[in-house]
């Protein structure tokens, strides 16, 4: 009985109990890390908000509260980056969503964006619905994650590096990597997907080194010096690196399409390429059970669903409506004043300076126009431009 009870007790995968508590600092750490970053930049946009509406000169970097989002913003980038450090990548990589539900309700609450009465069901309840499935799957893949954890020390992390199933994924992301880069680069392939699969490969390999590092901090603070090991500054770099190219590429993506979209995909893609480095890489669901692996995914592809409701409401952003630099026409050289060219101002109408279209919007008119009419000057005297407007007729 004795050897049955034993070889029943050998069967159930022993789990330190101090991981369940360091997967709680970490969760915790990482979903106030990630509120800390939605309050911050929400404090920032105030401030950019309220110095466009005011007639204080001063730059948006010598007001109080934008320094205060700035210090808020490294709070919580300190967290989360603590949060590595004592639970698995895998859970912690996901709980990035806990931004987007704090964000999309700050800016219902504390910047106080509004939309029109005809809009309220396509935004509010789409953008209330989202935050509903992105909370029910980060309570799914919080619960049923991975709950080992190991001490990342210089040892362990040169042991995972050197293993084969580690060089043959980092073989498969630079052969990946190389080829989207040559379409992007030669071919001139600037589609979303193609720039957020070059981030997200990228964000792996952040993740990766990110954990590492923050793993050898930690260990180094409680007394076991990691510091002189090379392989901590290596992963220093490569978190360096990867992460200044990461934020490059995702520049070049915000001057191409719009952020909501970047937002959606970015997150998907981020987080299926850091669950999947930290598998490999650290192990992380090696000890796990089938049914928890599942409920783990569908907690992922849920909380996918709400970030994807959650974004595609969100308001975009009015392109840049040109204007005429009226110092480049030849016959007016003093319409500007000192030197800077005088800017319309921009009231979503099609009208220049303080020509604001005053006809009723019940009645559709079409534009005159304008036709130009220059003549020789000579040196001692120019004419000005004869304009000569045509009829202008009402449909």
């Amino acid at each position: 009985m004795a050897q049955i009870g034993e070889a029943a007790t050998s069967a159930v995968p022993f789990t330190d109990p101090s991981s369940y508590k360091d997967n709680l600092i970490g969760t915790l750490l990482a979903i106030f890390g990630n509120l800390l970053i939605s309050v911050s930049l929400s404090v920032q946009k105030y401030s950019h908000v309220r110095l466009a509406g005011s007639k204080d000169s001063r730059a948006y970097y010598c007001t109080k509260t934008w320094w205060c989002g700035l210090f808020l913003m490294l709070a919580g980038e300190l967290g989360v980056f603590s949060s590595y450090a004592f639970a698995p990548l895998s859970l912690i990589t996901p709980l990035s969503a806990v931004s987007t539900i704090a964000t999309s309700i700050l800016g219902f609450i504390f910047i106080r964006e509004k939309w029109k009465p005809n809009e309220f069901l396509r935004r509010y309840i789409f953008s209330f619905l989202g935050c509903a499935l992105t909370i029910i799957g980060t309570y799914l893949f919080v619960t049923f994650g991975p709950n080992t954890h190991e001490k990342l020390s210089a040892e362990n992390i040169i042991k995972h590096v050197i293993g084969w199933p580690v060089l043959l994924f980092l073989l498969l992301e630079i052969i990946a990597f190389c080829l989207l880069l040559y379409f992007y680069k030669t071919k001139d392939a600037k589609y979303l997907v193609v720039i957020l699969l070059l981030v997200a490969l990228l964000g792996s390999m952040t993740v990766v080194t990110v954990k590492a590092v923050s793993g050898m901090i930690v260990l180094t603070i409680q007394g076991s010096m990691q510091l002189t090991y090379p392989i901590f500054y290596v992963m220093f770099v490569c978190m360096v690196a990867t992460a200044v190219f990461q934020a490059t590429f995702l520049s070049q993506a915000s001057q191409i399409y719009d952020a909501a979209q970047i937002a959606c995909l970015n997150y998907i893609f981020s987080t299926i390429f850091a669950i999947t480095a930290g598998a490999i890489f650290y192990h992380e669901f090696n000890k796990e059970q089938a049914l928890h692996i599942c409920m783990f995914l569908l907690g992922c592809v849920i909380t996918f669903a709400g970030v994807f409701l959650i974004t595609r409401n969100r308001k975009k952003s009015k392109s840049f409506e040109p204007y005429v630099a009226m110092d480049t026409m030849p016959a007016l050289p003093h319409i500007h004043d000192k030197g800077r060219t005088v800017q319309p101002d921009y009231n979503g109408s099609f009208s220049y300076g303080a020509l604001v279209n005053s006809i009723p919007s019940d009645e559709n008119y079409t534009p005159a126009t304008l036709a130009i009419v220059q003549e020789q000057h000579n040196s001692k005297a120019s004419l000005a431009p004869f304009y000569q407007a045509l009829d202008h007729k009402k449909d």
